[in-house]
């Protein structure tokens, strides 16, 4: 069984930065991706960034050059800068792992939030 917890996140205003952590745990060596979702304020949720077992990386477009996935020497952690945060990046983001389904339980997440 897998499991993931979320740390970091918080409160910053339009043009700084944050940082996402995630730990995940169990048999992870099964999992093709390993990334973060987000979920807006009364929106569905959505993938912002993963990266693949060969370290191939991919981002939405509403992020992309803003925000960097990175992961651990132990590739059990998986990193998420974010930069040049904006208003509508305000959420709750989710790490989870993945082949072609979610490994794991979507945890509590990590809250983001702009404001100016």
């Amino acid at each position: 069984q897998v499991s993931v917890a979320e740390t970091g996140g918080g409160w910053v205003q339009p043009g700084g930065s944050l940082g996402l952590s995630c730990t995940a745990s169990g048999n992870i060596s099964i999992a093709t991706y390993q990334g973060w979702y987000r979920q807006p304020p009364g929106k569905e949720r959505e993938m912002v960034a993963s990266i693949r077992w060969d370290a191939a990386t991919d981002y939405a477009a509403s992020v992309r050059g803003r925000f960097t996935i990175s992961r651990g020497n132990g590739e059990n952690t998986v990193f998420l800068l974010m930069e040049n945060l904006k208003l509508e990046d305000t959420g709750v983001y989710y790490c989870n792992i993945w082949n072609g389904n979610f490994l794991a339980a979507w945890g509590q997440g990590a809250q983001v939030t702009v404001y100016s």
